[in-house]
């Protein structure tokens, strides 16, 4: 890190106090929506159907079936996944011949380049919900890269509906964000989209054509 960037980030984290914070923090917690668990659920499905996501509701012990069950459907060339999380772990100890062959990121970005853009799914955790806009929160890690969200034509992320929170406000105070905050988070809605000039929306024209969002609920 070169110096010029070291002092504006150094100045960034001291310019605030954690006391400075508290108040809000404390407010945020008051005034939020309040919403129940299955209230939490069904809005983000909603809003999240509303974007073109497939969202599907399983429990934590039949989201793998689940999963399967969706690639059945599907002809694909290989599910690409993080080996060395819970996640890919849980899916390497159960897997089936006949699904679409499980697919490592083990590898750097120039080593696998072309292998991780013509591979046609993935599937990441995530770091929870926001159910007021229907967005999921992921933070990219070197287990799970951020392409690995963003490359795949099909994208399929797993949440556990304990996670869902009812605001983004809410998600960074409930979790303390300030004190563990990633370089780098991501907010997806949906498969990727855009809008011309006259406001027509279009899907799957930079990323993920589509997302399936696997409700970890019960």
């Amino acid at each position: 890190m070169n110096n010029a960037r070291a002092n504006i980030l150094a100045r960034l984290w001291t310019a605030i106090s954690p006391d400075d914070l508290a108040p809000f923090e404390s407010s945020v917690a008051g005034s939020a929506l309040e919403l129940s668990r299955t209230e939490r659920v069904a809005r983000l499905k909603q809003r999240m159907e509303a974007m073109h996501a497939e969202v599907v509701i399983t429990s934590a012990n039949g989201w793998i079936d689940a999963l399967k069950a969706t690639l059945r459907q599907r002809l694909l060339n290989g599910l690409l996944y993080a080996p060395d999380t819970a996640l890919g772990k849980a899916l390497a100890a159960v897997w089936d011949s006949d699904l679409p062959p499980l697919v490592g990121y083990t590898e750097t970005i120039e080593q696998c380049k072309e292998r991780l853009f013509a591979i046609d799914a993935s599937i990441t955790s995530t770091q929870g919900g926001l159910a007021d806009v229907g967005a999921l929160i992921l933070w990219p890690d070197s287990d799970e890269p951020r392409l690995m969200s963003l490359a795949p034509a099909l994208h399929i992320a797993v949440l556990d509906a304990a996670k869902i929170h009812d605001s983004l406000a809410q998600a960074i105070a409930h979790e303390h964000w300030r004190e563990k905050m990633p370089t780098n988070i991501l907010l997806i809605s949906g498969p990727s989209k855009t809008a011309d000039i006259e406001l027509v929306l279009t899907f799957g024209v930079h990323g993920p054509k589509e997302l399936i969002v696997l409700i970890l609920d019960g």
